[in-house]
């Protein structure tokens, strides 16, 4: 079947598509560099790179769907100003970006449409002509006659992500198709850190406040977990952090906060305390999927983004040392992400630049699960 990615960035959605014979013929992504680079992934696909909101876009991309036979159109538009990590602000401009999604189904008038947000999407209200209506009053308004509209909330982690990630999913079916898009059932095992990523060796953090002669005391063995880590994938690379917050972290339990910390508190560098919520400086758990992946991942200041860790060895106080003190590796992001492990991304892009595209995406395990569930007597 043929799908139009709108909002496609650089394709992180529609990862598996392709395996399992779906295939996306045309895409849509506004700013230029991430256009460029799901090209580089995706050759085959039409991406057109402009502004949706534009004429002359939107009619690029209706004329060439239709061109290629598009029957599933595929949105994720931005979530910032419905985020609970932004500033959920009803008059953020983005919001309106639905509008162009629906203009875009009604003028392809593709057999099924997925739309996919944050859970607030569904509570969200625009100004549209004037008037103040709900996203999904409006969705129904708008294309009511002619779909079969479900709304849903659901947690990646129950469709075998490793990760909790709440999304609020719209599948739409024609109401003239025998086959109306509806959600897999959820899997009873949930896929842990611990299945996910338990096997990988420790790895220790590039500490960038310290020359090289002192790093390499501070860990004797970083060189040689950093050569290992790299034959893994050229991914797996240490991330950076100063030293206090490393220390900090090595006195960190898995499962637990800095702050809970009585004598290793996060201090700034004048040694006060830092001032921060307890889902900061916060280890994740072994027994449990990912928290959710944010943009601002390779902070340790940031939240539920140190790696698990391990009791590594006991120092001279008898205070257990834990392994791992940082952030996860963009490999070990593309994990719980669950992007395939030959996902064809040039190793030339830069690495905060993935960092922050995985952090907006949708776990294409997920997806791919989704249109599996379509494909069922299609």
């Amino acid at each position: 079947m043929k799908v139009l990615s709108l909002f496609a960035n650089i394709g992180v959605a529609e990862a598996y598509l392709h395996d399992i014979g779906m295939d996306v013929v045309v895409a849509n992504e506004l700013i230029e560099r991430r256009a460029k680079l799901y090209s580089e992934i995706y050759p085959m696909t039409k991406m057109i790179c402009g502004d949706i909101t534009e004429e002359k876009t939107m009619s690029a991309i209706v004329e060439e769907s239709k061109k290629r036979g598009v029957e599933i159109i595929m949105a994720t538009p931005p979530c910032q100003g419905m985020s609970t990590a932004g500033q959920q602000d009803n008059d953020d401009e983005r919001n309106k970006l639905i509008c162009y999604v629906l203009d875009a189904v009604k003028k392809i008038h593709p057999k099924y449409v997925l739309i996919e947000n944050v859970p607030l999407f569904l509570n969200t209200s625009i100004n549209v002509d004037g008037e103040k209506i709900l996203i999904p009053d409006l969705i129904k308004r708008e294309l009511g006659n002619e779909y079969a509209i479900n709304p849903y909330i659901i947690d990646t982690k129950d469709y075998g992500v490793p990760q909790m990630r709440e999304r609020a999913l719209l599948l739409l079916s024609q109401f003239t198709e025998k086959k109306q898009w509806d959600l897999p059932e959820k899997e009873e095992k949930l896929v842990t850190m611990e299945d996910a990523i338990g096997s990988l060796p420790m790895l220790d953090p590039f500490v960038k406040d310290l020359s090289e002669e002192e790093r390499n005391q501070f860990f004797p063995l970083y060189e040689t977990r950093k050569e290992q880590a790299l034959k893994i994938s050229p991914w797996h690379n240490p991330p950076h952090h100063i030293k206090r917050q490393i220390v900090a972290m090595q006195h960190t339990p898995t499962g637990c906060s800095a702050f809970d910390n009585p004598v290793y508190f996060p201090v700034k560098e004048n040694g006060k305390p830092v001032k921060g919520y307890h889902n900061t400086y916060s280890r994740q758990k072994w027994n449990a999927p990912a928290y959710t992946v944010t943009m601002d991942n390779r902070k340790i200041s940031s939240q539920n983004n140190v790696h698990p860790g391990r009791i590594e060895y006991m120092d001279d106080n008898g205070e257990c040392i834990y392994s791992d003190a940082r952030t996860l590796t963009l490999y070990e992001l593309m994990i719980i992400m669950s992007l395939p492990p030959d996902w064809p991304v040039p190793l030339t892009t830069s690495e905060a630049f993935l960092r922050r595209i995985i952090g907006e995406g949708i776990p294409p395990l997920f997806v791919k699960k989704v249109f599996l569930k379509l494909m069922e007597g299609v």
